[in-house]
């Protein structure tokens, strides 16, 4: 018999399947949160000592920040409950698909993981609950000294230092409380580092797959690109429903040098028992450009915020994304953009869609500082409620501290229109999948920036959220 979930879910099949994991097959510290799960945490990653110290003095943190109330409510959410780490016990992190255990292995195939490698990336780290299973790049990459590894073994490699100087600099856990919890507890995740020069053609992938009941997955991604260099990066979770809570808190911190390019896209598709908690940040220098291109169609609570701080002349921010926001679901989400030198520029073009109550809220907070005189920024955000009981709020946030600079706003709320529904299903089109054609194509400047198995996927999810939502 099916579990019951704690809100109604569509047919997510192709995402809710799950194994289930016998206590004999997998290791996992106490449910909750104190010194003593954070050391055991500590010792089974083998940390060096900075990294112990900077766990535990995180925890402090952590229990000296109260939880956030201006977003949505997280009361549901008890730590006490949650399970920071667990893992395989037969797992050791492979680089051959076939070594990887057989359930897992599985699982990910299930997920077109090793079909996505096999056809269009450069290389791809899979994680499973709270280790990487497999991490493995191509030859021809390895050989232009791109470097993509699970970030614990980068901390015990030639880049240990790097990793020092970088790991939670742009996020310091005295940010928010969850980047506090982030610190203390934080495994897998993914370091990438590519030196001057270097143009990658084809990307990166890592994909996260929450499978425990109850637990907490803190994937840490720190990606550092030299000088005139190119990367895609693109980032993948699912996890499959259950009738307790879920957390996610992971942790993205993006370094671009001088006159490179980052892109950074995501497809989120977390089961609606999931608190996603997230925090993503990027530095530009000197001619430098961020592009984030983000799809959340999952969770129950969304905090999403990615931000981006343009401390270089002449960098540049580009943000793209989709929200879809079905029942019991309230997805928090925007960025935020510093100006920190002359001539900078960012664009956000954003779409969010509700429907069956689903609530969308989307935040944005542009910052000019004086230094930044010259510089440009806009903001578009656009929403489409489908139906009556639905909603969805805009709530901008400009801070300008210079005249010479150029600032424009725009956001529009809307509804589908019945003409417009009535005269495709004048051309042959059920009422189901003309609102469906109908939302896909107000997706469509998110689904043009992806990759186009991405695309599909989100094509696919949007037909998904569409099922049941009509009367």
């Amino acid at each position: 018999m099916s579990e019951k979930t704690v809100v109604e879910d569509i047919d997510r099949s192709m995402y809710d399947f799950r194994y289930e994991e016998r206590p004999e097959d997998v290791f996992q510290v106490d449910e909750g949160l104190t010194p003593e799960i954070v050391e055991e945490i500590s010792k089974e990653k083998n940390d060096p000592q900075w990294m112990h110290d900077f766990r535990l003095k995180s925890l402090e943190i952590y229990n000296s920040l109260e939880v956030p109330e201006w977003g949505p409510d997280i009361s549901g959410l008890h730590m006490e409950n949650i399970v920071t780490y667990i893992r395989p016990k037969k797992n050791k992190m492979a680089d051959d698909w076939k070594e990887v255990p057989k359930d897992i292995k599985e699982t990910f195939e299930k997920l077109g993981i090793p079909k996505a490698e096999r056809e269009s990336l450069a290389g791809v780290g899979a994680q499973y609950d709270s280790e990487l299973v497999y991490h493995n790049v191509k030859d021809e990459v390895a050989k232009q000294g791109v470097v993509y590894t699970d970030l614990e073994s980068a901390l015990h490699s030639e880049y240990a230092d790097m990793i020092k100087d970088h790991f939670m600099h742009l996020v310091p856990p005295t940010d928010h409380k969850f980047a506090a919890l982030h610190g203390a507890v934080w495994s897998g995740g993914s370091f990438v580092y590519v030196p001057d020069g270097v143009h990658l053609d084809i990307p990166l992938q890592s994909y996260f797959r929450l499978n425990a009941k109850g637990a907490g997955q803190f994937e840490h991604t720190l990606i550092i690109v030299g000088k005139n260099a190119y990367l895609h990066f693109i980032e993948g979770c699912s996890a499959p429903k259950y009738n307790v809570a879920n957390l996610h808190a992971g942790c993205v911190e993006l370094f671009v040098g001088e006159g490179s390019t980052l892109r950074y896209s995501t497809i989120e598709n977390w089961s609606k028992n999931m608190y996603n908690l997230n925090t993503k940040r990027a530095i530009c220098e000197k001619n430098a450009k961020v592009e984030w291109v983000s799809g959340s169609f999952g969770s129950h609570i969304s905090y999403l915020y990615p931000m981006s701080i343009l401390n270089g002349e002449n960098s540049r921010c580009e943000f793209t994304s989709v929200t879809f926001a079905g029942h019991g679901q309230n997805l928090d989400t925007g960025t935020k953009v510093v100006h920190n030198a002359p001539n900078t520029s960012s664009y956000i073009n954003t779409r969010s869609i509700s429907k069956s109550g689903g609530i969308s809220t989307f935040r944005s907070a542009v910052t000019v500082t004086s230094q930044a005189k010259g510089s440009k920024a806009s903001v578009s955000c656009q929403s489409l409620m489908l139906d009556d009981i639905s909603r969805s709020d805009t709530i901008p946030a400009m801070d300008i501290r210079t005249s010479d600079c150029e600032i424009g706003h725009e956001a529009s709320i809307g509804s589908i229109s019945d003409d417009v529904v009535f005269y495709l299903m004048s051309r042959g089109l059920s009422e189901e999948d003309a609102r469906a054609m109908i939302v896909r194509g107000f997706a469509d400047n998110v689904g043009k920036e992806l990759p186009l198995e991405y695309a599909v996927e989100m094509n696919n999810l949007i037909g998904l959220e569409m099922k049941g939502a009509i009367g």
